[in-house]
C-alpha cells in the first residue's frame, strides 16, 4: 500500500490549476520530472530519424525509429504488470536510470553497420518508457491528492506539448552541429536529472503482496478490471477510435499543405500551431473535468475534434489555422479525461496493469490510423476522407457522451 504526504492541505482551493499543482509538494515535483525527461525525450525523437538519414540517406530506415520507439505499446498490458508486483518509486527510478545508461552506447553508431545498435537502444528505450508510465500513474494517483489529478493531468499534457514546441527543434539543431551521440548525452542527462526529482517525493510504501497466480494471469486481472468498468470502458474505447481516426487525419497533413499550395515545410507552423491548443487545453482540463465529469469533458473535446478535421479539406489558410488550433484543444481532451479516470477508479494493486493497458488500447491504434492514412490519402480525396473522419468521431462523441448528467461528477478515490 503507499500513502501520500504532502506539505500542504489546502492545495484544493487555489484559484488557479497550476498553482493548485505547484501548492502540493508531490504534484509539483512530479511536473518537473515530466518537464525534464520530456524534453530530451522530445529532442531524441526527431533527432534519431534525422541521424539515421544523415547515416543511410534512407526516409525508410529513418522512420523505423518511431517504430521502435512505439512498438512496445502493444505489450503494454504484460509490461505494466511489472509495476504492480514491485513497489512503485523504485521501480520509476529505475526505469529512467535504464533509459540513461543505454543512450550512451549509441557514441559507437558512427556507421550504417551499427545502426542496429541504435534500433535495439530505441527498443529498449520504448520498453521503459511503457514501464515508467505504468509505475507513474500508479504513483500519482497514491502520491497526488486526489483533487488535483484532473489539473495534473491537464498539466501533464501541457508540459509535454510544451517541450513539442522547442525540444524537436534543440535536438535537430544539435545533431546537426555535433552529431547524434549529443542528443544522446543531452537525453541521458535529462533522465539523470529527473531520477533525482522522482527520488524526492515523499511517499511510503510496503511491498505488494505476493501473487497468488502467474505472470499472464496477473494480465489478464488488470485487462478484466478495464473491460468490466462501466465508466472506464467507455473512454478507453472512445480514445482508442479517437487516435485512430487522428493517425489518419495525420496522415493528410502534407495533402492538406499540398492543397493550400504551400511548400512541406508550412506543416511545421501548423504543428506550432495545434501545440498551442494543447497547452491550452491542458491548463483548463482540471476544472472542466469538474464541471462536466469525464465522460462530458472527453465528448466535448472528441465533437470539436471531428468538426476540425472535416473542414481542414476547405482550401484557405485562415480555415486550417482555426482547424489546427481546434485540434490542439480537441484531441487531448479524452486523453487526459481517460488517464484521471484510470486513476481515481482503479484500486490501487491493479492500477500498473489497468493504466499500461489503457494506453496500449488508446495509443496502438494511432499507428495503425498512420499505416492506414498513408494509403487513403493515395486514393481518396480530402473532400471526402476527411469529412468522412470527422462523422466517424462525431457518432464517437455521442456514443461517449451520457445519457445524462450525473449528480456527483467528482469521482471519490479508492480507499
Amino acid at each position: 500500500m503507499t500513502t501520500r504526504t504532502t506539505d500542504t492541505g489546502e492545495a484544493g482551493r487555489a484559484p488557479w490549476p497550476l498553482a493548485r499543482v505547484l501548492r502540493d509538494r508531490n504534484a509539483g515535483l512530479y511536473l518537473a520530472g515530466v518537464v525534464v525527461s520530456g524534453f530530451g525525450s522530445s529532442a531524441l525523437g526527431l533527432a534519431a530519424g534525422v541521424w539515421v538519414k544523415d547515416l543511410t540517406g534512407s526516409d525508410g530506415l529513418a522512420a523505423l525509429c518511431l517504430l521502435a520507439l512505439w512498438a512496445p505499446t502493444v505489450a503494454g498490458p504484460a509490461l505494466g504488470t511489472v509495476a504492480d508486483r514491485v513497489r512503485r518509486k523504485p521501480l520509476l527510478i529505475a526505469a529512467n536510470l535504464l533509459p540513461a545508461g543505454l543512450l550512451l552506447t549509441l557514441f559507437a553508431v558512427d556507421s550504417r553497420g551499427a545502426l542496429w545498435l541504435l534500433f535495439a537502444v530505441l527498443f529498449l528505450y520504448g520498453v521503459a518508457g511503457v514501464v515508467q508510465d505504468a509505475a507513474e500513474s500508479a504513483l500519482v494517483a497514491a502520491a497526488v491528492d486526489p483533487g488535483l489529478l484532473g489539473d495534473f493531468n491537464g498539466l501533464r499534457m501541457t508540459a509535454n506539448e510544451g517541450m513539442k514546441l522547442v525540444a524537436p527543434l534543440a535536438g535537430a539543431g544539435l545533431c546537426a552541429a555535433y552529431g547524434g551521440p549529443s542528443v544522446a548525452a543531452l537525453d541521458a542527462a535529462t533522465f539523470v536529472l529527473a531520477t533525482g526529482v522522482y527520488a524526492a517525493l515523499r511517499v511510503r510504501e510496503t511491498p505488494p503482496e505476493r501473487p497468488t497466480v502467474n505472470w499472464r494471469r496477473q494480465t489478464a486481472e488488470g485487462a478484466r478490471c478495464l473491460w468490466g468498468h462501466p465508466g472506464l470502458r467507455p473512454l478507453v474505447l472512445a480514445g482508442g477510435v479517437t487516435m485512430l481516426c487522428a493517425g489518419v487525419g495525420g496522415a493528410t497533413l502534407y495533402a492538406v499543405v499540398d492543397n493550400l499550395g504551400r511548400s512541406p515545410a508550412y506543416a511545421g507552423v501548423l504543428y506550432a500551431v495545434q501545440g498551442a491548443g494543447s497547452v491550452t487545453v491542458g491548463i483548463l482540463s482540471g476544472p472542466a473535468l469538474r464541471r462536466l465529469g469525464p465522460r462530458r469533458f472527453g465528448a466535448a473535446g472528441i465533437a470539436l475534434f471531428a468538426v476540425a478535421v472535416a473542414v481542414r479539406a476547405v482550401p484557405s489558410d485562415a480555415v486550417v489555422w482555426a482547424s489546427s488550433v481546434a485540434v490542439g484543444l480537441g484531441l487531448p481532451t479524452v486523453l487526459i479525461a481517460a488517464s484521471t479516470a484510470v486513476q481515481r477508479e482503479t484500486p490501487g494493486p491493479l492500477l500498473g496493469r489497468v493504466s499500461a493497458t489503457a494506453n496500449s488500447l488508446v495509443f496502438a491504434p494511432n499507428v495503425l490510423g498512420l499505416a492506414a492514412g498513408a494509403a487513403l490519402v493515395e486514393t481518396v480525396g480530402l473532400w471526402l476522407l476527411l469529412p468522412a473522419l470527422g462523422t466517424v468521431l462525431l457518432a464517437t462523441a455521442a456514443a461517449l457522451a451520457p445519457a445524462r448528467r450525473p449528480a456527483d461528477r467528482r469521482t471519490p478515490s479508492p480507499a
